[in-house]
């Protein structure tokens, strides 16, 4: 029987009950109902393509059926949030991400046969994109946090490094992408060395708002909507991301009662990128929603 409370956890339930996609619906009730993994993989493979990949809108702001790097990393990280990123399924997806390289041997943000299909403005469809750290270092840092061990990734692993150790300036997914490649890394000494310097960065050009009550002082990066700022949990989701260490107690501790306080009277979480569809802004917020959910049990915060 559904929650009924007026915990955050009972209302997110009938937010997600009332709104979400089947997908979420079921990644809900696998994390936090004893909802088996078995229906969140059936779920997902709704959005799978004959070509490896997945499309279908999986990832909200690309519509159409057409596989996407952004859409099979979305499904890598749903298989590794129920521990099923192994066997054929991934072996399957390794297949597509060769077929879809660049020369570097790396993944771009958006393939163009997206062409003719509705996207978000904010993603440039291009005839020959380029290799992006933004896509490649989620699907690199998965697949090794999950001992995948295919070709495609020697090469993809090389362009990842490479693309960490030239940041100097960023903006915070490209932050997020960097780290999740960096939390999955085999080499764990240079992974941390690169995270310090990376850390180092996030200060200094102010890409968390360290003090939610004067989130008005921390600047907006160039090409995000207005309002659409990152906390220290966006970085640290988990106490054992390197990111973790950016922050103090105090400042984890302030982000976090500001995402807590963020849930709205519907029971769900806000999205604050930029919103050009009534369709993806419905979508995003169950996938916010359960974000949002899984970082305060990480960091153990009582969702009642």
């Amino acid at each position: 029987m559904a929650g009924t409370g007026t915990s955050p956890l009972n209302r997110a339930e009938q937010f997600i009950w009332l709104t979400a996609r089947v997908l979420e619906q079921r990644r809900f009730a696998h994390h936090f109902l004893e909802g088996s993994a078995d229906a969140v993989e059936t779920a997902l493979a709704a959005y799978l393509n004959e070509d490896g990949g997945y499309g279908h809108a999986l990832e909200p702001d690309l519509r159409g059926p057409v596989s996407q790097p952004l859409h099979t990393a979305h499904a890598l990280n749903v298989l590794d949030s129920i521990e099923r990123c192994d066997g054929l399924r991934v072996e399957r997806i390794c297949r597509f991400l060769t077929e879809v390289s660049t020369k570097e041997g790396a993944l771009p943000a958006l393939l163009p046969t997206q062409r003719g299909y509705p996207a978000a403005p904010f993603i440039p469809i291009v005839d020959n994109p380029p290799a992006e750290l933004l896509t490649t270092g989620p699907v690199v840092g998965l697949l090794h946090r999950n001992a995948v061990w295919h070709a495609w990734l020697f090469r993809a692993t090389d362009f990842c490094w490479a693309a960490v150790d030239a940041l100097d300036r960023s903006h915070p997914y490209e932050i997020e992408a960097a780290l999740v490649f960096l939390d999955g890394a085999p080499d764990r000494a240079r992974a941390e060395a690169a995270a310090d310097r990376l850390g180092r960065l996030v200060r200094d050009q102010r890409l968390a708002v360290l003090d939610p009550e004067r989130r008005a002082e921390y600047p907006v990066a160039a090409g995000y909507a207005p309002g659409e700022q990152h906390f220290p949990y966006d970085y640290a989701r988990t106490p054992e991301s390197l990111a973790r260490h950016w922050f103090t107690d105090e400042e984890l501790s302030r982000s976090l009662d500001h995402l807590a306080a963020e849930q709205q009277a519907d029971g769900g979480w806000p999205v604050n990128w930029r919103q050009w569809a009534p369709g993806t802004a419905l979508e995003g917020r169950p996938i916010v929603t359960l974000k949002a959910l899984l970082t305060l049990r990480a960091h153990g915060r009582s969702l009642g």
